[in-house]
């Protein structure tokens, strides 16, 4: 596998996409047994902004260079236990800078200073440091959002195996998506292991929006539309619950934003005024849509940016 790095981006700054791929196996010359501190890349306007009450701040996301020995580096981003990583260290599949242009280390022992997107490489995949992983994937049809699927893949198999063994306090290892999607819809879908920013975009009280783009069996009435924005009540609830905004592009197509996140919601909502939905896709989470050049089944990191970008979107005029 390879990391490919979209145009605009430093040669190897975040975010990037990961695909199959040959990966190159050269080395080059071994480093000396001395305290090793290696270049990150340059930061972007937004990195350290707090918006809506979710910082990112540099100490928050990682920008604050640590020191950590190299086998604790691996073991925090997911390759395996201690003894797993050392080992990987010491028979030379751990090299530090970027593809091509790093250097084997086989000291497990070795002090590294660390920050955000610190390059290294693990058996010819290149890798960033990341004390918190933040990813945007392009969840494909006919995939469930759970860790022990029923009855179709799971998501979590098309990451690779060291973002989904990240280390956690929970029972719970690796990266958790927020806000579960329904195995027959597509679109975009957030992960992460940072729990405390889990819980503050999921909570309804931060009124993260989620925009859907919904395709029904028959054409859609204005009344319906109308119903939908003034309120409709559930069965599991006799709150009413509405849509923020609606935008109809056909007779069959609409996009709708909400900012709850009830179990099957945009279906029942549909349901309850008498149309039954036959597609349905995320296309945007706050401020940020889903990117365009992500295929289904595809993801990539989110920049600190864009990480902001949706919190930034999050507040609906209104709520």
């Amino acid at each position: 596998m390879r990391a490919i790095v979209p145009d605009g981006f430093a040669s190897w700054c975040c975010p990037w996409v990961w695909c199959s791929g040959s990966s190159s196996s050269s080395r080059t010359q071994r480093l000396p047994h001395v305290f090793i501190v290696l270049p990150t890349r340059t930061r972007c306007a937004g990195d350290t902004l707090g918006v809506d009450g979710v910082s990112t701040k540099a100490s928050d996301r990682g920008a604050k260079p640590v020191r950590m020995q190299l086998q604790d580096l691996l073991y925090s981003q997911g390759f395996g236990t201690r003894r797993i990583c050392q080992g990987l260290i010491e028979q030379g599949h751990t090299q530090l800078g970027l593809l091509g242009q790093a250097s084997v280390c086989d000291d497990p022992w070795q002090e590294v200073q660390v920050e955000r997107d610190w390059p290294f490489v693990v058996q010819g995949d290149q890798w960033f440091y990341w004390p918190k992983a933040y990813l945007v994937m392009n969840k494909p049809a006919s995939t469930e959002c759970s860790q022990k699927p029923s009855h179709w893949p799971s998501v979590y198999s098309l990451l690779p195996a060291p973002l989904r063994l990240r280390p956690q306090k929970s029972a719970v290892q690796g990266v958790q998506a927020v806000g579960r999607l329904d195995q027959d819809t597509t679109g975009m879908l957030l992960m992460t292991d940072d729990g405390v920013l889990i819980h503050q975009l999921a909570s309804p009280k931060h009124h993260v929006s989620k925009v859907y783009d919904i395709t029904t069996e028959d054409p859609i009435a204005p009344q319906a539309l109308a119903q939908l924005l003034d309120g409709v009540v559930l069965s599991d609830s006799a709150i009413p619950v509405r849509a923020q905004a609606i935008e109809q592009i056909s007779e069959r197509f609409i996009q709708m934003t909400l900012t709850q996140g009830k179990y099957h919601q945009v279906k029942r909502m549909l349901a309850s005024v008498g149309h039954l939905v036959v597609g349905l896709h995320r296309s945007q989470m706050g401020g940020l849509s889903l990117p365009a050049d992500l295929a289904p089944g595809q993801w990539r990191a989110l920049s600190l940016p864009e990480l902001a970008l949706i919190q930034h979107g999050a507040q609906v005029p209104g709520a």
